[in-house]
């Protein structure tokens, strides 16, 4: 295979895999992402590409709904996450299922993710108003951070920083943004007083539950 001949497909191409590199040093920071850098800078068959684009929206569709779990377990805690895994990653077989049966790959994708992190969003601001968790401010920011980025992918934007960026590409240098910011807002989520303020609160929150009930 050869590379393709458009430079904004290979300026893409890059920027994907540097965003890709940047998910996998966070997660080793952190203790999630797919590329599709393959299917964005190499020359090949349509079928091929249309192929590849296959696990990448399954692998997407998991991973946005899979977000929404985590947020859910910041807020209700760890038996109420564990419960909606399986629950997510139906829906994450129905997104898949409708980006074959419609056709209409990126747009699904957009609707898709757009009402998950709409979702997510309004967890992490009532978590930071509510100060249950530490660094729920900075993860919501990340989150708006992700919805611009993918407002920008959605759009025909593109710019010119000594190489030429289309849509793609201005959508990853804005998601680099976005990363780093959510790393960052999980970090101080994970730190030990956090984590303690944050099951304290559900505790607390379960308790009143119990306490409604039995009135």
């Amino acid at each position: 295979m050869t590379l393709i001949a458009s430079t904004t497909e290979i300026t893409t191409s890059a920027t994907d895999a540097v965003l890709a590199i940047e998910c996998v040093v966070v997660l080793a920071y952190l203790w999630r992402t797919p590329t599709g850098a393959v299917a964005h800078g190499l020359e090949m068959p349509g079928s091929l590409r249309a192929a590849l684009w296959k696990p990448l929206y399954l692998s997407l569709g998991f991973l946005v709904a899979l977000f929404l779990v985590g947020g859910l377990f910041d807020w209700h805690g760890r038996a109420i996450a564990k419960r909606l895994v399986p629950w997510s990653l139906g829906l994450g077989g129905i997104f898949f299922g409708l980006t074959e049966f419609l056709k209409g790959g990126f747009i699904i994708f957009l609707i898709y993710e757009a009402a998950a992190m709409a979702s997510a969003l309004a967890i992490y601001s009532f978590l930071a108003a509510t100060h249950r968790l530490k660094g729920a401010g900075v993860v919501a920011a990340a989150i708006i951070i992700n919805l611009v980025a993918a407002g920008v992918q959605a759009s025909s934007v593109s710019i010119k920083i000594f190489v030429p960026f289309d849509h793609n590409g201005v959508f990853h240098l804005v998601q680099m943004v976005g990363i780093a910011t959510l790393g960052l807002g999980l970090r101080i989520g994970m730190e030990p007083d956090a984590t303690r303020r944050s099951a304290k609160m559900v505790q607390r929150t379960e308790a009143n539950r119990s306490t409604i009930r039995r009135e």
